[in-house]
């Protein structure tokens, strides 16, 4: 039986990620640290910075939100120029061992994102991640 692929199988898993996300940030906004679906501190796994060069044809840097690892994995990526800009362009990514789709987010999903994007921001996490990857 063949595997469908991840640009296949990207539609549903971004939009199962983005429904929790949503759910959790809502609960975040609204003063609720803790939903039955857990919280937003804890959801994801990392968020990174991956320089340049970091993989096989990868020659830009990107922050990383790492949502799940292993076969399959799921990721937010922001591209911005530096820490403390406006990433240019967010993207969802699915990857399964040797196979991987990344696509740009648009609408609502991409808000959403920005809003992550300006939390981790505002939090530090950016420069810091940004830091440590440079060291």
């Amino acid at each position: 039986m063949k595997t469908e692929t991840c640009r296949n199988r990207w539609a549903d898993a971004k939009r199962s990620r983005f429904a929790d996300l949503r759910k959790l940030w809502t609960a975040y906004c609204e003063g609720e640290e803790e939903t039955d679906e857990g919280s937003i501190y804890e959801y994801g796994l990392a968020f990174d910075y991956v320089a340049p060069d970091t993989f096989g044809h990868q020659p830009e840097g990107y922050w990383r939100y790492q949502i799940s690892y292993g076969g399959p994995s799921e990721e937010i990526r922001f591209y911005s120029s530096s820490a403390h800009s406006t990433p240019y362009r967010i993207t969802f990514v699915f990857l399964d061992w040797s196979d991987g789709h990344e696509r740009k987010l648009v609408g609502k999903d991409n808000e959403l994102a920005a809003e992550l994007w300006n939390w981790f921001d505002e939090g530090g996490s950016t420069e810091s991640e940004f830091t440590n990857s440079m060291n």
